[in-house]
């Protein structure tokens, strides 16, 4: 019984030190802001200053998973260049070794609660009180994860005492160093966090589980298993924040691979030479020491690495579906594939836009995608249309330049028009989320039949708009989306109106009435860019100017 109640307790330190990482995280995405990224930014000018950079800033914020994601939204938007954010990604890896550091000299030389406690129970109580809206909240809120941390780094050792004094670990002692290693790789791949396979190596280090030699073998593993975060958030991202955590992954491998051969004589030279005695500063030296040796390795290779990964994930970079297969110098075939892939991108926002309101995919619209798109969350669906609107944007420019047809250019620039206009749709109906969210989960009766109602429309509306982009082009498209404006501009003042009767005024409170009123404007702006994207798709130049003439329309 008191050997099971040791287990829970090693346990709930860990669960406790993932959670104070968590509170740290957290906190960290929200208070690492503009300043942190414009340092970072300006840090990447060149390979030796992306290292310090990252390093630095790691080691400031405590935390390379933050670093590593600001990195890789800053390739996606091509802010910095391969090869520099490798070199980032070198230094962040140094960097996150001060945690060890930390947690080495001052957990386990000094009595833990003296620390942890103040910090948990003051900043704990300021963090519940605090608006979460200012930064109180989030610095009460990383001071609180940070007392986490050392409770449940207190547990942790506690728990592993006692496990120790009551387990023959003899056996397990006696494995080979590859055991180790593959338990230090899966244990951080689990719980996605190299510091907490550290923090709890620590802590068996202290209690005598087991020898330095194992425990370096387990931090080797941990290193690998730490870069499966990165490769997980570039899954269903774009093909060159892949190349980034592929090359993440591949630094560590090498190295680990090439350190593990000579684990033995490295062991040596941290006992022997250096002469470190105390084994937890031994094993958070050896921690320091591979990720040295990874940035002397990779360093001098940064560009032709940087080359290398740029060869990978070529296909995965076509997000477009017809542009990617053309040559924008072969403009007739180009100006064909453009239209098309237009059209995909509105059948698309189709798409997003009855995923918001959890309307499924009509057979129309489900045919036109069944074989191109990939079912994602909204927040994935809403970035990867982003990046296709980017993608088809860029394409219609350098079209535009190929060719000198007055003709052309002019239904290039519709084309572009189009693209735009589609893109303000899913900006509208994204912005209108939150409150589209907040009427499908509300207990009010009037707010609900809102949303209901407003759904009704989005079904019928998204179906005509599906059929008119499918359907062969017909002479009555001018009249079709005519009528359509007329119907989308009627239905707004007509809500409006019923927003302001005084029945309606009486049973809800003024910000719901502000609420419903944002979402029918929200509506109605992605309604009316809708048409206007159809018509440039869909309509002659002559046709579609008459509809430029109409008044409220974003441009």
């Amino acid at each position: 019984m008191l050997f099971s109640m040791n287990i829970w307790k090693l346990l709930a330190g860990v669960a406790i030190f993932l959670l104070g990482m968590k509170f740290l995280e957290e906190s960290l995405q929200q208070l690492a802001g503009r300043p942190f990224k414009l340092f970072l930014r300006k840090q990447t000018s060149s390979k030796p200053k992306a290292v310090l950079g990252g390093a630095l800033v790691t080691g400031i914020l405590q935390s390379s998973s933050v670093v590593n994601l600001m990195i890789l939204a800053f390739v996606g938007a091509n802010v910095i260049e391969m090869q520099n954010a490798l070199a980032v990604i070198l230094g962040t890896n140094l960097g996150t070794t001060l945690d060890s550091w930390i947690v080495a000299t001052i957990g386990f030389n000094l009595n833990i609660e003296n620390i942890a406690f103040p910090l948990t129970g003051v900043f704990g109580i300021i963090m519940m009180l605090s608006n979460k809206e200012t930064k109180w909240y989030n610095w009460s809120k990383f001071l609180f994860g940070f007392g986490f941390l050392f409770v449940g780094l207190n547990y942790m050792k506690t728990g592993m005492e006692d496990v120790v004094k009551q387990t023959d670990l003899s056996l397990f002692a006696q494995s080979p160093a590859i055991v180790f290693l593959l338990l230090g790789f899966v244990f951080t791949s689990l719980i996605q966090s190299s510091f907490a396979t550290i923090a709890i190596v620590l802590s068996a280090l202290h209690a005598n589980a087991f020898s330095l030699y194992a425990a370096t073998a387990i931090v080797l593993g941990s290193e690998v298993g730490t870069t499966i975060k990165l490769v997980l958030a570039s899954l269903k991202s774009h093909a060159v924040k892949k190349r980034v955590a592929l090359g993440n992954f591949l630094f560590n491998v090498i190295t680990i691979t090439l350190v593990f051969i000579f684990l033995t004589p490295v062991n040596y030279f941290i006992k022997n030479i250096v002469q470190l005695k105390d084994d937890l500063l031994a094993l958070v030296f050896f921690q320091t020491l591979v990720n040295v040796l990874g940035i002397i390795l990779f360093y001098p290779f940064l560009n032709m690495f940087g080359k290398f990964l740029q060869k990978r994930f070529v296909s995965a970079d076509d997000n477009t579906v017809f542009i990617h297969k053309v040559n924008a110098a072969d403009t007739e075939i180009a100006l064909v594939a453009l239209e098309n892939e237009v059209r995909y991108t509105i059948l698309l926002t189709i798409h997003f836009i009855r995923e918001v309101f959890e309307q499924p995919d009509d057979e129309l619209l489900k045919n036109a995608l069944r074989n191109n798109h990939n079912q994602k969350n909204l927040s994935d669906s809403y970035e990867y249309l982003k990046h296709l609107f980017g993608e088809t944007n860029g394409f219609a420019i350098r079209l535009q330049k190929k060719t000198s047809d007055q003709d052309m250019i002019q239904r290039i620039g519709q084309l572009i028009a189009a693209n735009r206009n589609s893109l303000y749709a899913v900006k509208s109906i994204k912005d209108a989320l939150p409150d589209i969210n907040q009427l499908r989960n509300s207990s009010n009766d009037i707010k609900f039949e809102f949303y209901k109602m407003a759904a009704a429309k989005v079904i019928v509306f998204c179906s005509r708009i599906t059929k008119m982009l499918l359907q062969p082009k017909q002479e009555s498209s001018f009249e079709d989306l005519n009528e359509l404006y007329q119907s989308v501009t009627m239905s707004y003042s007509i809500m409006l109106k019923q927003l302001y009767n005084e029945k309606i005024n009486q049973d809800l409170t003024e910000i719901e009435i502000s609420t419903l009123i944002n979402f029918n404007r929200e509506m109605y702006t992605a309604y009316k860019s809708f048409v206007f994207a159809l018509k440039d798709l869909l309509l002659a130049p002559k046709e579609a100017n008459w509809f430029d003439e109409l008044p409220g329309f974003i441009r």
